[in-house]
């Protein structure tokens, strides 16, 4: 039997270094605006994204998505790397795993 619902994650950050995310069902043919209706009042809505990639409010989401709101950046990023290899004496970082089939 199909199933009549998305199973899907919204995850903010409220403060560096803080991830909230609440599960969520959403009816099949959902939207990404659909899952920001769900945000705590006074969560602000910047870029956002599915799984690390920039996405419009308008795109359809899919069951087993997460939707992530991002702040503004507070560093450069090549500067934020810079600073992450001296810490780490230069061995590869990696910072985040996509599951398969959202590339």
């Amino acid at each position: 039997m199909a199933s009549v619902e998305l199973n899907i994650e919204l995850a903010w950050s409220p403060e560096p270094g803080r991830v909230q995310v609440l599960p969520l069902r959403l009816p099949i043919g959902a939207t990404v605006e659909q899952a920001l209706a769900h945000l705590p009042l006074g969560v602000p809505q910047q870029t956002v994204g599915i799984w690390g990639h920039k996405a419009e409010r308008h795109d359809g989401l899919r069951d087993g998505d997460r939707v992530e709101v991002y702040r503004p950046l507070t560093v450069d990023p090549m500067e934020a790397r810079r600073r992450r290899h001296e810490v780490h004496g230069g061995r590869r970082i990696v910072s985040r795993h996509r599951p398969m089939g959202r590339g």
